[in-house]
């Protein structure tokens, strides 16, 4: 279909928490569609659709080469921890590390309405927990504390008055 342009930090989509998706219809196949081709540009494990503008609780991901998708997603079963850096489309050029379950799994449907169920560890569970996260209206930043937490805000002040000027 189409690589959607992505929507950045300040757009209010991304901070609104999105609706779930109701009909399992065209539409929503083609919405799929979109994320998948939105997330195999290279350098992107995932694609939540209020990023590429759509408030609906839907996200693709590709991990190790495995583009997917999931449709209202609910997470469960974390297990263990992770602190590698993690970055967001939504936040061009920042990356920090972010607190995240090691592995975790994700139940709810495919494009079709069909159950689906995604167990992952590593990179896969932090893209289900952070792409899940974008369609509860949160950034990965929102997570962050201390001074983690005020070096990505310093970071995001600045890039914002620069890109103003």
């Amino acid at each position: 279909m189409t690589v959607r342009p992505i929507r950045l930090f300040g757009d209010p989509v991304l901070r609104i928490p999105a609706e779930p998706v109701a009909v399992f219809d065209a539409a929503l196949r083609a919405l799929v569609a979109d994320l998948e081709d939105t997330v195999r540009e290279p350098g992107r494990a995932g694609v939540a659709a209020p990023q590429i503008g759509v408030s609906l609780r839907a996200f693709s991901y590709r991990v190790d080469g495995e583009v997917g998708h999931l449709i209202n997603p609910v997470l469960s079963d974390p297990e263990g921890e992770q602190d590698d850096e993690e970055g967001c489309l939504s936040l061009p050029g920042m990356g920090y590390p972010t607190p995240r379950a090691w592995s975790v799994t994700a139940t709810g449907f495919d494009q079709h309405g069909e159950p689906l169920t995604i167990s992952g560890t590593g990179l896969l569970a932090r893209a289900l927990q952070h792409e899940t996260d974008h369609l509860d209206g949160r950034l990965y930043i929102d997570t962050l504390k201390g001074d983690t937490r005020r070096q990505a805000l310093r970071e995001l002040r600045r890039t914002r008055s620069s890109a103003r000027r």
